[in-house]
């Protein structure tokens, strides 16, 4: 496993890496790494002959700046859990390398960035986007893997690349979850003891509210798991929404000819949770 720190060290050993005919699979990370982060890495070493993962804390996305510093860190044991994976190359760039000068692009993202995690998170998009699309034209891997957890983001990624116009394939990789239910995720370690025994509510809720879309209508749903997490004070609900995978678009009838993705977002205590669930 090979560790790069500069973007021209990277694309020198890309560019070799092209001239043999093979392909590239990249796995952007902003590292804290779990076994949810490790499928991706895993399944992208099954479907190319190099696998680059990237680990950077991308700051134009966060639009908290307490969030920003508080944002787990723990590179010593993410590079050995890819060590063990075999991973081929990992890129650790600092702020500096990734963002010589201010970034003020604004990609039009339009509606996909004013619904769900784009109303709480002011900006938060236009950052993921300029990250991305940063390594994606660093890298231009075949691929590019991206686990479902983030689902929004999801969809705002494969628009991104037809913004760009770059010939990737975006592979969705299911989420992983803890043997109760919670969905993995690098925030997750900022839970305190009892918090964690209250977060697999969540899912738990998600699961329930799929088996209820049999007696209630989307809205009169809404209605139900606002209700239900009003019976859990610790966990504050920001939002359920239900909506078709495409255009992020809000479902108000169970009969559209759509998939159909139910999302939400719960703050406890210090840590903001999302996750969803396939409805249909």
């Amino acid at each position: 496993m090979i560790v790069y720190r500069t973007r021209d060290d990277l694309t020198g050993h890309l560019n070799s890496v092209r001239r043999d005919k093979n392909s590239i699979g990249l796995v952007p990370t902003m590292g804290a790494l779990h076994r949810g982060h490790m499928s991706l890495v895993e399944k992208a070493a099954t479907e190319n002959d190099v696998v680059v993962v990237s680990i950077f804390v991308n700051p134009t996305q966060f639009n908290d700046p307490g969030d920003l510093e508080s944002y787990p860190r723990s590179l010593d044991r993410d590079l050995e859990m890819l060590q063990k994976l075999e991973a081929d190359l990992v890129f650790v760039p600092s702020i500096k390398e990734m963002y010589p000068e201010v970034d003020d692009r604004i990609y039009d993202l339009d509606p996909l960035d004013k619904v769900m995690e784009g109303i709480h998170r002011k900006g938060h998009f236009n950052g993921v986007a300029q990250i991305v699309s940063k390594l994606f034209l660093l890298t231009l891997p075949d691929r590019a893997y991206f686990g479902q957890k983030d689902f929004q983001q999801l969809v705002i990624v494969r628009r991104l690349k037809e913004i760009l116009n770059l010939d990737i394939q975006i592979v969705a990789c299911p989420i992983i979850r803890e043997k109760d239910g919670l969905a993995m995720s690098s925030r997750n370690e900022r839970l305190t003891r009892e918090e964690r025994k209250l977060a697999p509510y969540i899912y738990e809720t998600l699961k329930l509210a799929r088996e209820k879309k049999e007696e209630f209508s989307p809205s009169e749903l809404k209605d139900w798991i606002g209700k239900r997490f009003d019976k859990i004070p610790e966990l504050r609900l920001e939002y359920f929404e239900i909506v078709e995978d495409k255009a992020l678009k809000s479902i108000s009838d169970w009969n559209e000819g759509v998939n159909k993705v139910a999302c939400l977002a719960v703050q406890l205590g210090r840590v903001r949770l999302i996750d969803n669930l396939n409805f249909d």
